[in-house]
């Protein structure tokens, strides 16, 4: 199966390395993010990556080019104000029709298993299959019992209850038929109009996730690394 990671956004939010580059290309560990979830895939054995790359794309471009054990990886500028759906389109020519995809953001690591996720999507057949993961908590929980007293604490654990879209997708190629224009961002109008014609599924991740968003992530995923405990490497 194919993979196609969306590396083309601004990265606002994490403004202290994207003026320079793009968020995929921050490093962890001294390998950009990119590297990392790459290195799952080809875990593996899925090995024929497309990047779709917009903003800064020449650096990217120029990292893959210059490693010659990523040869196989072909980066793509898609705009650098193209939304996520519009992303996904702009390389529709090079899937096969019913073919099946994966498709995963920049700048998320996951220890998630590939092969399970692609036999639940297959098991299921829908048209898209996305990965569910627990949200992280922003602030510490507080269980308050009587008389206010803090019965327990927990510095930012990870909510017991509710999913978020943690990327990790398998895409069947009818959802192009989903897809607008360049305009078209992929978890809108694509994602509700296949989650009410009852076309999407959720492969509940109970593992390891985190995305890259802000320098606090980064600074977190970054001592996760210096103490050996690589949770996204297989």
């Amino acid at each position: 199966m194919k993979v196609l990671i969306l590396a083309g956004g601004k990265g606002t939010r994490i403004s202290e390395y994207t003026r320079e580059i793009p968020k995929p290309m921050i490093r962890i560990g001294g390998k950009p993010i990119l590297s990392h979830i790459i290195k799952l895939f080809e875990s593996y054995k899925f090995n024929e990556i497309i990047i779709a790359a917009g903003y800064k794309n020449f650096i990217i471009k120029n990292y893959f080019k210059n490693k010659k054990k990523f040869s196989k990886i072909k980066v793509f500028d898609t705009g650098k104000n193209t939304m996520t759906g519009g992303r996904i389109l702009r390389l529709k020519k090079y899937f096969n029709k019913n073919e099946n995809f994966f498709m995963t953001y920049g700048d998320g690591l996951s220890d998630i298993n590939l092969k399970k996720l692609k036999k639940f999507h297959e098991k299921h057949n829908k048209i898209a299959t996305v990965t569910a993961v627990r949200p992280p908590i922003r602030f510490g929980e507080l269980n308050v019992g009587n008389n206010n007293i803090v019965n327990k604490f927990e510095e930012k654990p990870q909510l017991k209850s509710g999913w978020i879209n943690g990327g990790f997708f398998i895409l069947n190629y009818e959802v192009f038929k989903y897809i607008k224009n360049d305009s078209t961002l992929f978890e809108r109008e694509p994602m509700e109009k296949l989650t009410k014609k009852r076309n999407l599924i959720a492969y509940k991740h109970n593992g390891f996730w985190k995305c890259v968003d802000t320098l606090k992530d980064k600074l977190y995923l970054e001592e996760i690394y210096k103490k050996n405990k690589r949770k996204w490497i297989k």
